[in-house]
């Protein structure tokens, strides 16, 4: 019975998977996690040089497991630029692999230091960005992908990969969800209106109020019961594949309400919902953009008499 359970396990990590699921994944990944940082990147010395407040060194205390001191003022801005450089540069697929992993270590790091400030989508950042620099992320679909192709256009293109790779992403965004849900059961999430009580928030834009007015109280019970069936039992809708497709309905739907009701939560919301459809969209949809080539249809309309 064990072999049997592992050879499964190993066929299921090991079954390839179409390219279009990684490039998808490099391309939302930093321009969501640039889009968040953003507002700190403007000031940069502010964020990270003595210019700004910054906590202090309080000497190894255990609420400050680790102190990074400040920055100078011209070094905190060629790392803001650096962010911004190397993450466009991931987006488009330009010497993807060292922007991959400048961008992790230079997010990593501001992370570290900012821990006041931290947030899920910077934590995040720096474990995607570096599992994107030892995938095959440039392989098809940006800048280096059409370099190698104008050097030598008899090559084949590649259109799958090893599924490990998009096993991670998988495995990983699952059992966040299935975290995130265990957390709010054990919180007050069975017992409060949650969700009605955070659209009061400072986060609170002109659509959640208007939602909030709308809906009668008991819809908010049902939404906060939708949300925790969806996280809590994620590993299992997304392993199911009579399950897949609603879970990436409500999956997506719940991350446009976030975002459109939750003000500055929008880039957490664009990270989240880009991961959740690079890696279980269904492989037809995926295929569309293979088949769709801008390129082709330019050179044929210059063709065209007028």
């Amino acid at each position: 019975m064990r072999p049997r359970i592992a050879t499964r396990v190993g066929a299921w990590l090991g079954a390839r998977q179409p390219i279009e699921r990684l490039a998808l994944l490099r391309i939302m990944i930093p321009l969501a996690v640039l889009g968040f940082l953003s507002s700190r990147l403007a000031h940069a010395d502010h964020w990270l040089s003595a210019v700004g407040f910054r906590v202090p060194d309080l000497g190894g205390d255990w609420r400050q497991p680790m102190y990074l001191p400040p920055t100078p003022v011209g070094v905190a801005w060629a790392m803001a630029v650096t962010i911004a450089a190397s993450g466009l540069c991931l987006a488009v697929g330009l010497a993807t692999q060292p922007a991959a992993a400048i961008f992790a270590l230079l997010v990593g790091y501001t992370t570290l230091a900012d821990r006041r400030e931290a947030f899920t989508v910077n934590k995040l950042a720096p474990v995607l960005a570096l599992a994107l620099f030892l995938a095959p992320s440039g392989a098809r679909y940006g800048v280096d992908a059409w370099r190698r192709s104008r050097r030598d256009p008899a090559a084949a293109r590649p259109t799958e990969i090893e599924g490990g790779v998009i096993r991670f992403f998988q495995v990983f965004l699952a059992t966040m969800y299935s975290a995130s849900g265990i957390a709010k059961v054990r919180g007050d999430w069975l017992t409060e209106q949650v969700l009605w009580t955070h659209l009061h928030d400072q986060y609170q834009t002109y659509v959640g109020w208007l939602v909030m007015r709308i809906l009668p109280g008991w819809a908010w019970w049902a939404l906060q019961g939708l949300v925790l069936l969806f996280e809590v039992g994620a590993p299992l809708w997304f392993a199911l594949s009579s399950t897949r497709k609603p879970a990436l309905v409500i999956g997506l739907v719940m991350h446009i309400m976030i975002g459109i009701m939750f003000g500055p939560v929008v880039w957490f919301a664009l990270l989240m919902g880009s991961m959740l459809v690079a890696c279980y969209l269904p492989e037809p949809f995926l295929l569309r953009v293979r088949r769709w080539n801008p390129a082709a249809r330019f050179s044929r309309s210059l063709r065209r008499p007028c």
